[in-house]
């Protein structure tokens, strides 16, 4: 199935059944995997989610600064109308979810680069394996741990 009308799908029942939200999670969309990029572009356009969130894990360090820089150009290049040298009229990425946030030391840095690099603010950090463990980034928290 395309994944791009299966979430056009739930985007009606959910507004017909009177929910505000629908997540949409594309389970892993390697960035230099094309097909699967396409894929995505092609749901980010047909849907015109409000907010595009990268998921990246904070253990790999400055890897995830460039894991994210090639998901947001990936997107944009294979958007629909790009290579017509259509308008971009938003970042790609509005926003980054860190995952295993409280396994890292000195690697956090890199979520400071990511924001840096993608004009994106992290908005979440994974701190568990639930839903509550899902929390807003402390930003005193990393500040201080740069300054050590």
């Amino acid at each position: 199935k395309d994944p791009a009308k299966v979430a056009a799908q739930a985007i009606r029942v959910a507004e017909r059944d009177g929910r505000d939200v629908v997540l949409v999670d594309t389970a892993g969309r390697m960035q230099d995997n094309e097909p699967l990029m396409r894929a995505l572009s092609n749901l980010i356009a047909l849907n015109q989610p409000d907010l595009v969130l990268f998921v990246g894990e904070a253990l790999v360090g400055n890897d995830a600064v460039d894991q994210l820089v090639k998901f947001n150009r990936s997107l944009a290049d294979l958007a629909p109308g790009a290579a017509a040298g259509g308008a971009r009229t938003r970042q790609i990425i509005d926003g980054i979810v860190l995952t295993k946030f409280d396994t890292i030391d000195d690697k956090v840095g890199a979520a400071l680069s990511m924001v840096y690099a993608s004009g994106a603010p992290v908005m979440f950090v994974g701190c568990g394996q639930t839903y509550v463990d899902l929390k807003k980034l402390n930003v005193r928290s990393v500040v201080a741990s740069l300054l050590k």
